[in-house]
Protein backbone atom coordinates (compact mmCIF):
# COMPACT_ATOMS: atom_id res chain seq x y z
CA UNK A 1 0.00 0.00 0.00
CA UNK A 2 2.64 2.46 0.62
CA UNK A 3 4.72 1.62 -2.24
CA UNK A 4 1.23 2.28 -4.63
CA UNK A 5 0.53 5.75 -2.59
CA UNK A 6 4.22 7.01 -3.25
CA UNK A 7 3.79 5.70 -7.08
CA UNK A 8 0.80 7.59 -6.95
CA UNK A 9 2.48 10.43 -5.28
CA UNK A 10 5.10 10.57 -7.99
CA UNK A 11 2.96 10.55 -11.04
CA UNK A 12 1.29 13.55 -9.49
CA UNK A 13 4.40 15.49 -9.05
CA UNK A 14 5.17 14.93 -12.59
CA UNK A 15 1.83 15.33 -13.81
CA UNK A 16 2.18 18.80 -12.51
CA UNK A 17 5.64 19.56 -13.96
CA UNK A 18 5.07 18.81 -17.40
CA UNK A 19 2.59 21.84 -18.15
CA UNK A 20 6.05 24.44 -16.78
CA UNK A 21 8.19 22.30 -19.57
CA UNK A 22 5.37 22.75 -22.34
CA UNK A 23 5.03 26.09 -21.26
CA UNK A 24 8.40 27.42 -22.03
CA UNK A 25 7.57 28.16 -25.86
CA UNK A 26 11.17 29.82 -27.03
CA UNK A 27 10.42 33.54 -28.89
CA UNK A 28 12.35 34.31 -31.96
CA UNK A 29 10.94 37.61 -33.70
CA UNK A 30 10.86 38.51 -37.31
CA UNK A 31 12.40 41.70 -37.50
CA UNK A 32 11.45 43.32 -41.53
CA UNK A 33 11.89 46.36 -43.58
CA UNK A 34 8.35 47.75 -44.25
CA UNK A 35 5.56 46.52 -42.37
CA UNK A 36 3.12 47.96 -44.23
CA UNK A 37 4.10 46.61 -47.81
CA UNK A 38 2.26 43.39 -48.89
CA UNK A 39 5.52 41.61 -50.07
CA UNK A 40 6.50 42.15 -46.31
CA UNK A 41 3.08 40.84 -44.93
CA UNK A 42 3.40 38.06 -47.02
CA UNK A 43 7.37 37.07 -45.30
CA UNK A 44 5.16 37.70 -41.56
CA UNK A 45 2.41 35.33 -42.91
CA UNK A 46 5.09 32.34 -43.33
CA UNK A 47 7.03 33.32 -40.18
CA UNK A 48 3.73 33.20 -38.15
CA UNK A 49 2.49 29.72 -39.73
CA UNK A 50 6.45 28.72 -39.02
CA UNK A 51 5.02 29.76 -35.31
CA UNK A 52 1.98 27.98 -35.35
CA UNK A 53 3.44 24.77 -36.92
CA UNK A 54 6.55 24.52 -34.41
CA UNK A 55 5.25 25.89 -31.16
CA UNK A 56 7.33 29.23 -31.36
CA UNK A 57 6.50 32.82 -30.33
CA UNK A 58 6.72 35.16 -33.20
CA UNK A 59 6.74 39.06 -32.26
CA UNK A 60 6.19 39.97 -35.98
CA UNK A 61 8.38 43.40 -36.20
CA UNK A 62 9.88 46.52 -38.43
CA UNK A 63 9.43 49.90 -39.33
CA UNK A 64 6.86 51.76 -41.59
CA UNK A 65 9.27 52.25 -44.92
CA UNK A 66 12.08 50.47 -46.19
CA UNK A 67 13.62 53.80 -46.08
CA UNK A 68 13.50 54.25 -42.33
CA UNK A 69 17.30 52.48 -41.63
CA UNK A 70 17.67 53.77 -37.80
CA UNK A 71 14.38 52.60 -36.70
CA UNK A 72 14.94 49.26 -38.24
CA UNK A 73 18.18 49.16 -35.70
CA UNK A 74 16.55 50.41 -32.73
CA UNK A 75 14.24 48.20 -33.44
CA UNK A 76 16.70 44.98 -33.42
CA UNK A 77 18.71 46.51 -30.40
CA UNK A 78 15.01 46.45 -28.23
CA UNK A 79 14.61 42.90 -29.65
CA UNK A 80 18.09 41.85 -28.44
CA UNK A 81 17.15 43.38 -25.13
CA UNK A 82 14.55 40.70 -24.72
CA UNK A 83 16.93 38.18 -25.09
CA UNK A 84 14.71 35.99 -27.82
CA UNK A 85 15.93 32.37 -28.32
CA UNK A 86 17.12 33.86 -32.05
CA UNK A 87 16.02 36.85 -34.35
CA UNK A 88 15.16 36.39 -37.69
CA UNK A 89 15.79 40.15 -40.01
CA UNK A 90 15.54 41.39 -43.39
CA UNK A 91 18.18 44.36 -43.40
CA UNK A 92 17.44 47.06 -44.76
CA UNK A 93 20.69 48.45 -45.70
CA UNK A 94 23.88 46.92 -46.20
CA UNK A 95 26.41 48.88 -44.81
CA UNK A 96 24.15 50.56 -42.00
CA UNK A 97 23.08 47.21 -40.77
CA UNK A 98 26.70 45.70 -40.75
CA UNK A 99 28.15 46.96 -36.87
CA UNK A 100 23.84 46.54 -35.15
CA UNK A 101 24.25 43.13 -36.36
CA UNK A 102 27.73 42.04 -35.04
CA UNK A 103 26.96 43.72 -31.84
CA UNK A 104 23.53 41.56 -31.63
CA UNK A 105 25.19 37.92 -32.82
CA UNK A 106 27.44 38.47 -29.64
CA UNK A 107 24.14 37.74 -27.64
CA UNK A 108 22.17 36.05 -29.63
CA UNK A 109 21.59 33.25 -32.58
CA UNK A 110 20.75 35.96 -36.12
CA UNK A 111 19.44 34.44 -39.23
CA UNK A 112 19.24 37.03 -42.05
CA UNK A 113 16.96 36.72 -44.80
CA UNK A 114 15.91 38.52 -47.95
CA UNK A 115 19.08 41.14 -47.79
CA UNK A 116 22.47 40.87 -46.70
CA UNK A 117 24.81 43.05 -44.56
CA UNK A 118 28.15 44.46 -44.11
CA UNK A 119 28.59 41.24 -41.56
CA UNK A 120 29.63 37.82 -41.17
CA UNK A 121 28.21 36.99 -38.10
CA UNK A 122 24.69 35.38 -39.98
CA UNK A 123 24.43 32.47 -38.65
CA UNK A 124 22.35 31.57 -41.60
CA UNK A 125 20.59 33.28 -44.40
CA UNK A 126 18.17 32.62 -46.73
CA UNK A 127 17.48 35.04 -49.72
CA UNK A 128 16.44 34.60 -53.25
CA UNK A 129 19.55 34.54 -55.38
CA UNK A 130 19.07 37.92 -56.25
CA UNK A 131 21.87 38.47 -59.20
CA UNK A 132 20.19 35.19 -61.02
CA UNK A 133 16.80 37.47 -60.20
CA UNK A 134 18.80 40.02 -62.47
CA UNK A 135 19.69 37.59 -65.07
CA UNK A 136 15.75 36.51 -65.12
CA UNK A 137 14.51 40.44 -65.46
CA UNK A 138 17.16 41.11 -68.50
CA UNK A 139 15.78 37.57 -69.95
CA UNK A 140 12.13 38.18 -69.85
CA UNK A 141 12.35 41.76 -70.92
CA UNK A 142 14.64 40.71 -74.28
CA UNK A 143 12.06 38.18 -74.80
CA UNK A 144 9.19 40.47 -74.88
CA UNK A 145 11.01 42.56 -76.99
CA UNK A 146 12.02 40.11 -79.40
CA UNK A 147 8.23 38.83 -79.45
CA UNK A 148 7.06 42.87 -79.78
CA UNK A 149 9.33 44.39 -82.00
CA UNK A 150 11.03 41.31 -83.85
CA UNK A 151 14.73 41.46 -82.45
CA UNK A 152 16.19 41.88 -79.19
CA UNK A 153 17.25 45.76 -79.57
CA UNK A 154 16.47 48.73 -78.79
CA UNK A 155 17.05 51.32 -75.70
CA UNK A 156 16.43 49.96 -72.25
CA UNK A 157 16.54 51.36 -68.70
CA UNK A 158 17.11 50.51 -65.09
CA UNK A 159 15.53 52.03 -62.07
CA UNK A 160 16.76 51.11 -58.68
CA UNK A 161 14.47 51.73 -55.77
CA UNK A 162 17.13 52.38 -53.04
CA UNK A 163 21.27 52.92 -53.00
CA UNK A 164 22.80 50.61 -51.09
CA UNK A 165 20.13 47.64 -50.40
CA UNK A 166 22.33 44.44 -50.86
CA UNK A 167 19.21 42.83 -52.59
CA UNK A 168 18.47 45.41 -54.86
CA UNK A 169 22.31 46.27 -55.62
CA UNK A 170 22.75 42.67 -57.21
CA UNK A 171 19.53 42.24 -59.26
CA UNK A 172 20.36 45.43 -61.13
CA UNK A 173 24.54 43.70 -61.56
CA UNK A 174 22.70 40.18 -62.75
CA UNK A 175 20.67 42.64 -64.95
CA UNK A 176 23.33 44.56 -66.86
CA UNK A 177 25.61 41.73 -67.08
CA UNK A 178 23.26 39.19 -68.05
CA UNK A 179 22.82 42.56 -71.14
CA UNK A 180 26.24 41.88 -72.57
CA UNK A 181 24.20 38.75 -73.91
CA UNK A 182 22.47 40.64 -76.23
CA UNK A 183 24.07 43.07 -78.27
CA UNK A 184 21.25 44.99 -79.85
CA UNK A 185 19.96 45.98 -76.12
CA UNK A 186 21.38 49.39 -75.18
CA UNK A 187 21.57 50.49 -71.61
CA UNK A 188 20.67 54.18 -71.86
CA UNK A 189 19.57 55.28 -68.20
CA UNK A 190 20.35 53.68 -64.96
CA UNK A 191 18.51 55.75 -62.61
CA UNK A 192 18.30 55.43 -58.58
CA UNK A 193 15.10 56.64 -56.72
CA UNK A 194 14.38 56.39 -52.70
CA UNK A 195 12.04 53.93 -51.96
CA UNK A 196 8.69 55.24 -52.86
CA UNK A 197 6.77 54.70 -55.85
CA UNK A 198 5.78 58.30 -56.84
CA UNK A 199 9.71 59.19 -57.28
CA UNK A 200 9.51 56.15 -59.67
CA UNK A 201 6.28 57.68 -61.28
CA UNK A 202 8.42 60.52 -62.03
CA UNK A 203 11.51 59.51 -63.09
CA UNK A 204 9.79 56.86 -65.84
CA UNK A 205 7.92 60.19 -66.42
CA UNK A 206 10.79 61.98 -67.79
CA UNK A 207 12.20 59.04 -69.28
CA UNK A 208 9.36 58.45 -71.52
CA UNK A 209 9.36 62.19 -72.51
CA UNK A 210 12.85 62.48 -73.00
CA UNK A 211 13.66 58.97 -74.93
CA UNK A 212 10.62 58.31 -77.12
CA UNK A 213 12.54 55.40 -78.13
CA UNK A 214 12.83 53.47 -75.07
CA UNK A 215 11.75 50.17 -75.66
CA UNK A 216 12.37 48.72 -71.83
CA UNK A 217 12.49 48.76 -68.47
CA UNK A 218 13.67 46.91 -65.14
CA UNK A 219 11.94 47.80 -62.47
CA UNK A 220 13.89 45.91 -59.34
CA UNK A 221 11.29 45.90 -56.67
CA UNK A 222 7.55 45.94 -56.19
CA UNK A 223 7.16 50.04 -55.14
CA UNK A 224 9.52 50.40 -58.07
CA UNK A 225 7.01 48.38 -60.53
CA UNK A 226 4.19 50.02 -59.27
CA UNK A 227 5.10 53.56 -60.04
CA UNK A 228 6.54 52.82 -63.41
CA UNK A 229 3.51 50.86 -64.09
CA UNK A 230 1.59 53.53 -63.37
CA UNK A 231 3.39 56.32 -65.42
CA UNK A 232 3.17 53.42 -68.67
CA UNK A 233 -0.59 53.50 -67.98
CA UNK A 234 -0.79 57.09 -67.95
CA UNK A 235 0.92 57.45 -71.03
CA UNK A 236 -1.07 54.54 -72.46
CA UNK A 237 2.11 52.49 -73.51
CA UNK A 238 1.51 49.41 -72.30
CA UNK A 239 2.63 46.84 -74.82
CA UNK A 240 4.75 49.56 -76.55
CA UNK A 241 7.16 50.51 -73.34
CA UNK A 242 8.23 47.00 -71.93
CA UNK A 243 8.08 47.05 -68.54
CA UNK A 244 9.09 43.80 -66.04
CA UNK A 245 9.24 44.28 -62.31
CA UNK A 246 10.30 42.65 -59.50
CA UNK A 247 8.06 41.11 -56.74
CA UNK A 248 3.88 41.47 -56.78
CA UNK A 249 0.79 42.40 -55.42
CA UNK A 250 -2.41 42.86 -56.43
CA UNK A 251 -1.83 47.04 -58.11
CA UNK A 252 0.93 44.92 -60.11
CA UNK A 253 -0.94 41.55 -61.04
CA UNK A 254 -3.79 44.06 -62.62
CA UNK A 255 -0.72 45.74 -64.28
CA UNK A 256 0.27 42.24 -65.87
CA UNK A 257 -3.42 40.85 -66.33
CA UNK A 258 -3.60 44.42 -68.40
CA UNK A 259 -0.52 44.17 -70.40
CA UNK A 260 0.94 47.41 -68.60
CA UNK A 261 3.55 45.11 -67.04
CA UNK A 262 5.29 42.66 -69.58
CA UNK A 263 6.36 40.24 -66.64
CA UNK A 264 7.49 40.10 -63.22
CA UNK A 265 10.04 38.29 -61.25
CA UNK A 266 8.72 36.83 -57.98
CA UNK A 267 10.47 35.45 -55.14
CA UNK A 268 8.92 32.82 -52.33
CA UNK A 269 8.69 35.21 -49.59
CA UNK A 270 6.27 32.83 -48.04
CA UNK A 271 8.62 30.40 -47.68
CA UNK A 272 11.39 32.76 -46.45
CA UNK A 273 9.31 33.95 -43.55
CA UNK A 274 8.59 30.03 -42.70
CA UNK A 275 12.30 28.68 -43.30
CA UNK A 276 13.63 31.74 -41.10
CA UNK A 277 12.20 30.69 -38.46
CA UNK A 278 12.27 27.00 -38.96
CA UNK A 279 16.38 27.61 -39.12
CA UNK A 280 16.34 30.24 -36.26
CA UNK A 281 14.63 27.74 -34.16
CA UNK A 282 17.19 25.14 -34.92
CA UNK A 283 20.34 27.40 -34.71
CA UNK A 284 18.82 28.10 -31.37
CA UNK A 285 19.29 24.28 -30.48
CA UNK A 286 22.69 24.29 -31.32
CA UNK A 287 21.16 22.07 -34.32
CA UNK A 288 23.85 22.62 -37.47
CA UNK A 289 22.23 24.74 -40.28
CA UNK A 290 23.18 25.94 -43.82
CA UNK A 291 24.74 29.07 -43.99
CA UNK A 292 23.23 29.72 -47.28
CA UNK A 293 19.69 28.69 -48.59
CA UNK A 294 18.42 30.13 -52.20
CA UNK A 295 14.98 29.97 -51.73
CA UNK A 296 14.09 30.61 -55.77
CA UNK A 297 12.77 33.30 -58.03
CA UNK A 298 10.41 32.70 -60.95
CA UNK A 299 9.45 34.81 -64.38
CA UNK A 300 5.43 35.07 -64.36
CA UNK A 301 4.00 36.83 -67.44
CA UNK A 302 0.72 36.97 -68.79
CA UNK A 303 0.67 33.79 -70.62
CA UNK A 304 1.49 31.43 -67.59
CA UNK A 305 0.29 33.68 -65.02
CA UNK A 306 -2.59 30.98 -64.26
CA UNK A 307 -0.55 28.21 -63.80
CA UNK A 308 -1.08 26.72 -60.43
CA UNK A 309 2.72 27.66 -59.24
CA UNK A 310 1.76 31.13 -60.73
CA UNK A 311 -1.50 31.24 -58.60
CA UNK A 312 0.68 30.41 -55.52
CA UNK A 313 3.34 33.01 -55.73
CA UNK A 314 0.69 35.75 -56.57
CA UNK A 315 -1.96 34.92 -54.09
CA UNK A 316 -0.64 33.45 -51.01
CA UNK A 317 -2.15 33.23 -48.05
CA UNK A 318 -1.40 36.19 -45.57
CA UNK A 319 -4.15 36.10 -42.92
Amino acid sequence: MKKLLLATLAAAVAGLAAPAVRAAEPTIPVIVKDTTSFYWQIVLAGARKAGKDLGVKVPELGAQSESDINGQISILENAVAEHPAAIVIAPTQFQALGKPIDEAAKSVKIVGIDSSADSKAFTSFLTTDNEQGGRIACDGLAAVIKETYGKAEGEVAVINSLPGVGSLDARVKGFKEELAKYPGLKLVADKVADGQATTGLNIATDLITADPKLRGIFADNLIMAQGVGQAIAENKLGGKLLLVGFDSDDKTVGFLKNGVISALVVQDPFRMGYDGVKTALAASKGEKVAAFVDTGANLITKANMDSPRSMELLSPKVK
